[in-house]
């Protein structure tokens, strides 16, 4: 099949006369007059897991006075299923005391971002993660980026095998140079090695981010749909056989622009066990032939496999495996959600998930979370799992240790209860760091749920999980447009409202409302809460009921997400 032939982009560039992915990063370190790096070389440190950004809170002050912007940089740890150990914990607490600031973020990627790097901590920063056998390889940029997986310890060996195979496919498709070694490390390149190479990869990597996660039915904790490609796993007399494969999940869109829009992934077919990462490699490679090198918005799978045609990209997936896929079997999701507080209190071990809202973990007055997770840690018991609802779970607790640890959270103000929207909420970090967020995100959204969580109690909806999610901008970071409730920034305090999202994750929502501040955010949601108490059906689910209401039509594809407008809009 022929590939229209169109000027490829200026990142296309950057990643080609790269010498795979050292661009000059090594001599932009070593500039001291400044606290930036080399423009191309901004593009090239995604791919070693981190991002250039200033405080926009203080850009135009700076700018008045003629100094440079505040620069610095956001890091990013690859921790496949998000699983480390508490020594690792509490290593990664000393990096974001002493590197950072001072605070340590979870991502809906299942793992952690540090904030606030001064350009001189990059090297120890990264450093001290290779110290604890863990990195920041490809955890952003133009490849696979973080496998996540369904954080359920209580599945047992379920959950074994789907963290193993997210780690084994992480390993599988990450990028062989060894430039990461080399500039962080000081790893030095042996005279006559064979010549580099990405088989995988290729010499330019990937047209565009490319995420993946496996999930363990019921539980859709990992948001399959929106990924790029997805893994459902197939449980048989208690042991998984095989994955149900999806692909072409995407949330990315640009305002005012219908030929971007986020994307639900297809089940393509169902793939044995042994044949997992052989698919992996097969649907990363298409993309990274067929994929759109020239037009960055339109170059994600989701946009390829819309162009070639769903039956065209099956096949040319088949064509590069030894086993084809079969068809999919049946399976079905329930939620997207955690389990908070206690579960799974038997067999000699116990797990509690703590609820950290969106995802951020420092000391309050009440809630002292920092310190209460190092106390945890210093215990020295069990695991930490990152989940992709940005909460930690601690895992394995062993009986004799289960009261030390409740004692710990309840002296920390760690176990108090949540409603059931702020426990479902998940927020980007948007502003002020963010140079894409247009509004606030992860600032402003627990003040909004304070406001909502009040409508929803004079409705005796306290307790009900609804799905809320908030991004400061449209490209869905935090996953809005699969929520029963989202919310979009468009500008400063001004947002679209999405509504009708299913609980499970399977469908879309619609634009409900356009520019709403936050009065008209809780004054359209208001009304809504209210019907839904009153007519609901039993164990109907908002984002189902606001579409069998008629508040909403149902959104399947992307496609139709622009198009196909609420009825207050139609007018």
């Amino acid at each position: 099949m022929d590939i229209e032939q169109r000027p490829l982009s200026a990142n296309e560039r950057i990643k080609e006369s790269s010498r795979f992915l050292r661009g000059t990063i090594a001599e932009s370190l070593s500039r001291i007059e400044t606290g930036s790096l080399a423009d191309d070389d901004t593009q090239l440190t995604k791919f070693h897991g981190f991002y250039q950004q200033d405080d926009r809170d203080l850009r135009a002050e700076r700018g008045r006075q003629r100094l440079e912007k505040a620069f610095s940089y956001m890091v990013r740890m690859r921790v496949p299923a998000g699983i480390v150990s508490p020594q690792q914990w509490l290593a990664i607490e000393k990096i974001a005391l002493e590197r950072a600031n001072r605070t340590i973020r979870l991502t809906t990627r299942e793992t952690v971002q540090f904030h606030g790097v001064l350009k001189s901590n990059l090297t120890p920063l990264m450093q001290g993660l290779a110290a604890i056998n863990l990195d920041t390889i490809a955890a952003c940029g133009d490849v696979n980026r973080n496998v996540i997986a369904t954080a359920d310890p209580s599945r047992g060996g379920l959950h074994e095998v789907v963290a193993t195979l997210a780690r084994d496919i992480s390993e599988h498709l990450l990028p062989r140079t060894r430039a990461w070694h080399e500039i962080w490390l000081g790893e030095q390149r042996v005279a006559g090695a064979p010549v580099e190479d990405e088989p995988i990869l290729g010499r330019t990597y990937l047209p565009r981010k490319f995420k993946i996660g496996i999930a363990i039915p019921p539980q859709n904790d990992t948001d399959l749909f929106a990924q790029d490609l997805g893994f459902i796993a197939i449980v048989e007399r208690g042991k998984i056989v095989g994955y149900n494969v999806t692909a072409g999940g995407g949330m990315g869109m640009t305002h005012g622009e219908p030929e971007t829009y986020p994307r639900n992934a297809d089940v393509i077919g169902y793939c044995t066990r042994d044949d997992a990462i052989a698919v992996a490699e097969a649907v990363v490679t298409v993309q990274r032939d067929y994929g759109d090198r020239s037009n960055r918005k339109h170059a994600r799978l989701k946009y390829t496999i819309d162009t070639l045609g769903l039956e065209i990209f099956i096949s040319l997936v088949n064509d590069r495996l030894k086993t084809k896929l079969a068809p999919a079997r049946p399976f079905k999701f329930e939620t997207t959600g955690d389990r908070l507080g206690w579960f799974n209190e038997k067999d000699g071990r116990s797990h509690f998930t703590l609820y950290i809202e969106n995802g951020r973990i420092f000391d309050r007055a009440q809630r002292r979370m920092m310190t209460g997770l190092h106390r945890i840690a210093e215990l020295n018991v069990g695991r930490f799992i990152m989940t992709a609802n940005q909460n930690i779970i601690i895992a394995d607790i062993p009986a004799a240790s289960r009261q030390a640890v409740a004692d710990l959270l309840a002296e920390h103000g760690l176990d108090d209860a949540q409603g059931g929207l702020r426990r479902n909420a998940i927020a980007c970090v948007g502003l002020p760091t963010c140079g894409l967020s247009l509004a606030e995100s992860e600032r402003y959204l627990p003040d909004l749920i304070t406001r909502l969580e009040a409508e929803a109690d004079r409705y005796g909806l306290g307790q009900t999980d609804i799905t809320i999610r908030m991004t400061g901008c449209p490209n869905g970071c935090a996953r809005p447009y699969v929520s029963e409730i989202g919310l979009v920034g468009r500008t400063p305090g001004v947002y679209n409202l999405y509504i009708g999202g299913a609980h499970e994750g399977a469908r879309l929502s619609k634009l409900y409302r356009r520019d709403v501040d936050g009065d008209g955010i809780v004054a359209a949601l208001s009304p809504l809460f209210a019907a839904y108490a009153e007519q609901r059906k039993r164990n109907e689910r908002f984002g189902d009921f606001v579409i069998r209401a008629g508040f909403i039509a149902e959104t399947k594809t992307g496609l139709d997400f622009h198009e196909n407008l609420s009825p207050d809009l139609r007018t």
